[in-house]
Parts: C-alpha cells; sequence; structure tokens
C-alpha cells in the first residue's frame, strides 16, 4: 500500500521511454513513474493501492480505438478522472552507426506500425509488431543489428542511445493519442463557469424493441451531446450488448438529469466511470 508521506506513483503500460511514459512525465511531472509490462497490470497497480493513478490510451487519430482498454474497462473498479491528449511523434531509430538504408525490420506496437504503414511500404521495409514501442527501442539497442530498427519516441531514442533517423514517420501530421487517467477515488468534480466536462459511463439495454433508439433519445431530446458511443458483448456471451458512451455534460446538469432519468427506464446495469473535465485539445486542435 502506499505510504502518505511517499512521491505519489502512477503506473503506465509499457518500457521506459513509451509513448505513456512520456504523457505521464508531462502531465505529472512531480508523480515517480512505474513501468508495467500489460495495460491490465497498470490498472491492478492503482486498484490494489500500490499507484495512486494510472495513465492509460484509449484511442488513436490515425489507427483508432485501443480495442483492449474498452473490453477492460467493464472489469475494472476505477474512474476516470482526466485525459490527455499527446500529440504523436514517431521517430524512426536504429543503431548509432546505422543509416535508413540499411534498415530491413522494425519494430513497434501495431498502433504505432499502423500509424506509419504507407512510409514503410515506401521503404520495404518489414514491420514486426513489439508489446511496445519503447520495448522495441530497447531490443534494437540490445540485438546490435544495423538492419534492424525501431519506431518509437524521441525519448525512447535518449534512454536507450539509439540514432534517430528520421522524425514525424507517422504517415498522417497531427496525429494524437487520447489518455485516460484512472483513479480508485469516484469525485465528482465541482463545475466551473466557462468549463466543459465530460461523463462516461456503461449500460446495458433491456430486451425489448427498440431499447436501444429509446434509449438514445433520451439523450436526444435533452440535448445531451454524445461524442462516443462504444459497443460490446460481455464475457463473450452474445445474449445481451453493453454500451460505453461518453457524454459532454456534467451529471449535475438539469438537461442531464432529465436524460438519466429516461435512460433507466430503458436500460440496466448502469454504472458511471466518471466525470472530468474535457481537455482544451478537444477545441483548439483544428
Amino acid at each position: 500500500m502506499i505510504q502518505n508521506n511517499t512521491t505519489p506513483i502512477i503506473a503506465y503500460q509499457g518500457h521506459q521511454g513509451a509513448y505513456s511514459h512520456l504523457s505521464c512525465q508531462r502531465v505529472f511531472p512531480d508523480f515517480e513513474t512505474h513501468a508495467c509490462m500489460t495495460f491490465s497490470a497498470a490498472m491492478a497497480m492503482v486498484e490494489r493501492g500500490e499507484a495512486h493513478i494510472a495513465m492509460i490510451p484509449v484511442e488513436n487519430s490515425t489507427a483508432g480505438r485501443v480495442e483492449e482498454i474498452y473490453r477492460q474497462l467493464p472489469h475494472t473498479s476505477l474512474y476516470v478522472i482526466g485525459e490527455h491528449y499527446e500529440p504523436v511523434n514517431h521517430c524512426l531509430l536504429g543503431l548509432k552507426n546505422s543509416s535508413i538504408a540499411q534498415i530491413t525490420t522494425v519494430g513497434s506496437h501495431p498502433q504505432a506500425l499502423a500509424q506509419c504503414d504507407e512510409h514503410l511500404a515506401q521503404l520495404k521495409i518489414l514491420p514486426v509488431a513489439t508489446l511496445d514501442t519503447a520495448g522495441a527501442a530497447l531490443e534494437v539497442s540490445q540485438r546490435g543489428d544495423l538492419s534492424h530498427g525501431a519506431i518509437a519516441s524521441s525519448l525512447a531514442a535518449k534512454l536507450y542511445d539509439l540514432k534517430i533517423l528520421q522524425e514525424n514517420f507517422q504517415d498522417v501530421q497531427g496525429n494524437t493519442t487520447r489518455f485516460l487517467i484512472l483513479s480508485r477515488e469516484h469525485k465528482i468534480p465541482t463545475q466551473i463557469t466557462g468549463q466543459k466536462y465530460i461523463t462516461s459511463f456503461l449500460f446495458t439495454v433491456r430486451n425489448i424493441p427498440s431499447a436501444l433508439y429509446k434509449a438514445m433519445g433520451g439523450l436526444a431530446t435533452n440535448n445531451v451531446n454524445l461524442i462516443k458511443l462504444e459497443s460490446y458483448t460481455p464475457d463473450g456471451r452474445m445474449v445481451a450488448t453493453q454500451f460505453h458512451i461518453d457524454a459532454e455534460a456534467h451529471p449535475n446538469d438539469a438537461n442531464m438529469i432529465l436524460a438519466m432519468d429516461e435512460l433507466a427506464y430503458f436500460a440496466k446495469d448502469i454504472r458511471m466511470l466518471g466525470t472530468y473535465a474535457a481537455s482544451d485539445y478537444r477545441y483548439h486542435s483544428t
């Protein structure tokens, strides 16, 4: 368990130098970072009280959602307390004495490989999937193979003493990853005038005709802006569908109260995941 007099700890998935590590440093520079092998391990650290919060990626503007996280969210006891948007600068890394012309294979996380797919094809470089970007950089430093590179962050290049062969290697400029900040504490933030909020929640529709349409209708008629809708089949069963919603609203808003009351008629197992301030990036990224 965390001691009261210790430096706060933030958990993330990946090796040191991963984009999650970079995001942790930028948002919480005074926190001690703790690397975990898997997303579930990082979340479990917080659940056990061994870390205060976790920084977890959920979607990327180029490669789409991190499907694994949306499958895990219904099973965690944690709450969302914030979001962070991290602009991605994928770097093609190699050994200090290597060149782009020598690179024939490159390792990285599948998301990063997808975000650099066109550039890799143009250079006829074979992609090799790894658990995370920084782990791929570490492998390059350990193998000592001039023909093998990695797609990772500039932080990974610094940590593992690698050469940046090309910066901004991603196919689409403006590539950005959205992270959720997870905590054991569920505290609804006090509303501040001018601040926009996101409320995230899960629900399962009742087994009645047009249940989803009617559930969504309550949100629409009460002018609640939905900014994300994800669906699942819980526990692999094909008999019920669970939905994840991000709504641009605070639970104390009058229209949100009415919408949630109406939702309760057509849905069951409603679970609030958290309310948090909407990132300024949402409204200044264009």
